[in-house]
């Protein structure tokens, strides 16, 4: 149990001697900072059960409160509402609480397993600037849910079965014919079989096939016919699929580990169609397929539907499957292999009718309980400062790598210190990079599009990744520096901005909550920024190392370290590395 949720409970025993019962504790932080640092609104909750008036029972609640000496500046505003300080020595206890075990100040939930489908990279593809806040997003997530006690579980959630697969085979078939891939007469072994392809020739390939599908439907309807291949295991056909699979699935894998984004299941919409046969039986013996226009579609509109939703489209005319079907297949998958109590898709909000068509047919066929959750937690759109999505000088999809470049060069700059060799300073760049990418995606709300501006984000003053990296780093110094003074046990905490300090630590579990409770990491972004702001105003205000009262200076040292470690929780848990110096 949290600091905040003991101080809650020690409240409701407070109120209980008061001669009143209250189960939920209504305790926030003060937006009256004059009044004092938290109101108390039970007075006000407690009249509809009690009658009285709520003045007279904020009073009887005031009495109470008054006998402990964790509040101070007790006062009631306006018909009943209480507000309070907390006193020094309980800021104190605080601070030295969190000093001896960070998690004293974090809630942990009830037990439950959630898969997290985020990233959704396209094999043969280059990964570009949409992929981003996915990733960002469901991998600060995962780190959330799993510092709450969540047991989380990633998956990268590749795409890999669909028509773009079809196009590159069929445009790698144009250019080299003579493959033994193509030849019906191979008998061979295929992995001995060299495919002169590399990833930079897949990210080309691609786009290249794409112009041509758009205008030439011969040459659509040969890589219709080419997926349709792929997709039943075709000798040759699908033994090249798996290794443009694998060559591509590489290069996805390494811009992901630069981006701090780790996945538990490598999984792509292939691996799920094991449990095609499964899954169309139980459509079939259920009577949910129905037939339109050669196809085969469920129906899941409803009769409370304000918009028309239309079917799911199950099987296209051609016998192959939609992308709706394979997260169908994927949903079968996770119940059998995984058999999770919730599934988060985190991917563009501009998906959300997707994925209130798969999670209505999921529920008709019985795919999983009642009781699992399924959730789209959509997020908005990256813009460059036309208030358009990102894109390069020539107005394509601006790739990842390229973004991440682009934000290196601004973050190059501002490596200044002169004790580092110039491969140091390539090193902590490309750090500080992307967390300022990182910084700058998590710190609006995931729902709202924002405008990302290289050189703002990457600057070391303001709200910005770099300046948190900066600031956290100088706390690792200065504590280093102080490695022979005593840090053991703050004693006293006598300046308003140390105590203001103590209260932000003591609402950390709040902040935990929003965020695990909206799906959003702005709460967490705003956190940081806000005890980073803080500290550094503390910082400028004493001069720890020099201090004379011994007191003092031991009490300066421990919250320190306690606003440090908490940095370095919380900017673990946005996937965020912070370097060894700057």
């Amino acid at each position: 149990m949290s600091l905040y949720k003991e101080l809650e409970e020690d409240l409701k025993e407070i109120i209980k001697k008061a001669g009143f019962e209250e189960e939920n504790i209504s305790l926030t932080p003060s937006n009256r900072k004059d009044l004092g640092e938290y109101q108390l609104n039970d007075a006000m909750q407690l009249v509809k059960v009690y009658h009285n008036n709520p003045r007279e029972i904020a009073n009887s609640i005031v009495k109470e409160l008054e006998n402990d000496k964790r509040f101070v500046n007790i006062n009631i505003a306006g018909p009943g509402f209480i507000n309070f300080t907390l006193s020094e020595e309980y800021k104190v206890e605080i601070i030295n609480k969190m000093h001896d075990n960070l998690f004293n100040n974090i809630d942990k939930q009830e037990k439950k397993k959630i898969i997290i489908d985020y990233g959704g990279a396209n094999v043969a593809k280059a990964l570009h600037v949409g992929h981003l806040r996915s990733a960002d997003i469901g991998e600060a997530l995962k780190r959330l849910a799993n510092l709450v006690g969540y047991e989380a579980i990633g998956d990268a959630h590749l795409g890999d079965y669909g028509r773009p697969l079809g196009l590159v085979v069929l445009e790698i078939k144009k250019l080299y014919p003579n493959l033994s891939y193509f030849d019906e007469n191979y008998t061979g072994d295929y992995s001995e079989v060299e495919l002169p392809i590399t990833n930079a020739d897949l990210e080309r390939i691609y786009p290249e096939a794409s112009n041509k599908a758009r205008v030439d439907e011969e040459y659509l309807d040969e890589a219709r016919e080419i997926t349709k291949k792929i997709q039943s295991h075709t000798r040759g056909y699908y033994d090249i699929w798996k290794k443009i699979v694998e060559i591509s699935k590489e290069d996805i894998k390494k811009v992901y580990k630069e981006l701090n984004v780790n996945f538990e299941l490598w999984y792509g919409e292939s691996d799920a169609m094991e449990y095609f046969p499964e899954l169309e039986k139980i459509y079939r013996d259920n009577n949910i397929l129905s037939l339109s226009e050669g196809a085969e579609v469920v129906n899941v509109s409803s009769e409370d539907d304000k918009t028309e939703i239309p079917p799911l489209l199950f099987i296209r005319t051609n016998k192959t499957v939609s992308y709706e079907t394979t997260d169908l297949a994927t949903i079968l998958q996770r119940k059998k292999e995984e058999n999770p109590d919730e599934i988060w898709y985190v991917v563009d909000a501009r998906q959300s009718l997707h994925f209130e068509q798969v999670f209505r047919a999921a529920r008709r066929a019985k795919l999983v309980n009642d009781n699992v959750v399924l959730e789209h937690i959509g997020f908005g759109t990256m813009n460059g400062k036309d208030g358009h999505p990102f894109k390069t000088r020539d107005g394509g999809v601006m790739p990842l790598k390229t973004l991440i470049d682009m934000v290196n060069e601004e973050t190059l700059k501002k490596i200044t210190n002169e004790s580092m060799t110039d491969e140091e300073k390539k090193k902590t760049s490309r750090i500080v990079a992307i967390a300022a990418l990182k910084y700058a995606d998590l710190l609006p709300f995931r729902g709202t599009d924002y405008i990302f501006d290289p050189a703002k984000f990457a600057d070391l003053e303001g709200k910005t990744g770099p300046y948190l990296l900066y600031s956290t780093i100088r706390m690792k110094s200065l504590l280093n520096k102080a490695k022979n003074l005593s840090q053991e046990k703050a004693k006293i905490l006598p300046g308003k901005t140390e105590q203001d300090i103590a209260v932000t630590i003591l609402n950390l579990p709040i902040t935990i909550k929003r965020a695990i409770d909206t799906k959003s990491l702005n709460e967490i972004a705003d956190y940081l920024y806000n005890i980073t702001s803080l500290y550094n105003k503390f910082y400028a205000e004493n001069k720890v190392l020099i201090e004379e009262n011994k007191d003092k200076q031991e009490s300066w040292l421990v919250l320190t370290k306690v606003v440090y470690d908490i940095n370095m929780l919380l900017l673990k848990t946005l996937g965020i590395e912070v370097p060894e110096k700057m």
